[in-house]
């Protein structure tokens, strides 16, 4: 795994490069202090298979650098890491597309499981406080893919069997799953791909599922699971059926 890690910290930098190196003799780990260095790094070589990107940079907004990179790079999974504990900074990444969000107070077994998930191809969400721009994460614990990845070995063991909390939801088995592989980050054309439907079904079934959840996005109905999952709700949540 090839890692390039954007942050104008020389410190957090260098730690954050240590700890990723500790993963395993396969990776690899580029350090940039600058967004034009994480720029001239990724013209110079694109074969990377993650970006860690600080969204206090010194020289660009990071909010920018992400939007940028999303649409050059398209297939680049960018996480941010980030000294930013407020809620509306995860979801205006979430929504710019980054595919996870890392406080730095965070531990680094949480770090592990974010690039876990992401390289996954998951979304890592950390729990939050919803409801305020400006309230902060909550202390660690799971996130809605690792939810999502304990349900699916459930079900898989045949270990899940009713789900109060998504009755009580009113979701259709049909919406739960699409729920779920809208919980992985995956676009209606895909979801329509893999439950075999079209693309304007999987459309009324987003919005039914947004209109249950009582949010108006996508990113908003992910963080909106994550803090169903910390108030015991991890069961509502099954594997798609096929």
């Amino acid at each position: 795994m090839k890692v390039l890690l954007i942050d104008d910290h020389p410190l957090i930098l260098s730690a954050l490069q240590s700890v990723i190196q500790g993963l395993g003799d396969d990776v690899t780990v580029v350090g940039a202090g600058s967004a034009k260095a994480g720029r001239e790094a990724l013209q110079a070589d694109s074969d990377y298979d993650l970006v860690l990107l600080d969204l206090s940079l010194g020289d660009a907004d990071g909010f920018d650098v992400l939007r940028e990179f999303r649409a050059q790079y398209p297939a680049l999974p960018v996480v941010v890491v980030s000294a930013s504990d407020r809620s509306s900074d995860v979801i205006h990444a979430i929504d710019l597309g980054a595919m996870g969000f890392v406080p730095k107070r965070a531990s680094n077994e949480s770090l592990f499981e974010a690039l876990h998930v992401v390289m996954s191809g998951g979304i890592y969400v950390p729990p939050m406080t919803m409801g305020s721009e400006s309230a902060p994460l909550k202390p660690e614990g799971d996130t809605v893919p690792s939810v999502l990845r304990v349900v699916r070995e459930q079900a898989e063991a045949g270990e899940v069997q009713g789900h109060p909390p998504l009755q009580s939801l009113g979701l259709t088995p049909r919406q739960t799953d699409v729920l779920a592989l809208l919980l992985q980050g995956k676009p209606n054309k895909l979801i329509a791909r893999d439950l075999n439907l079209s693309v304007e079904t999987v459309k009324d079934h987003v919005a039914a599922v947004l209109r249950t959840l009582n949010v108006s996005s996508r990113t908003q109905a992910v963080l909106a699971v994550s803090q169903m999952s910390h108030k015991g709700g991890l069961n509502a949540w099954r594997n798609p059926t096929r």
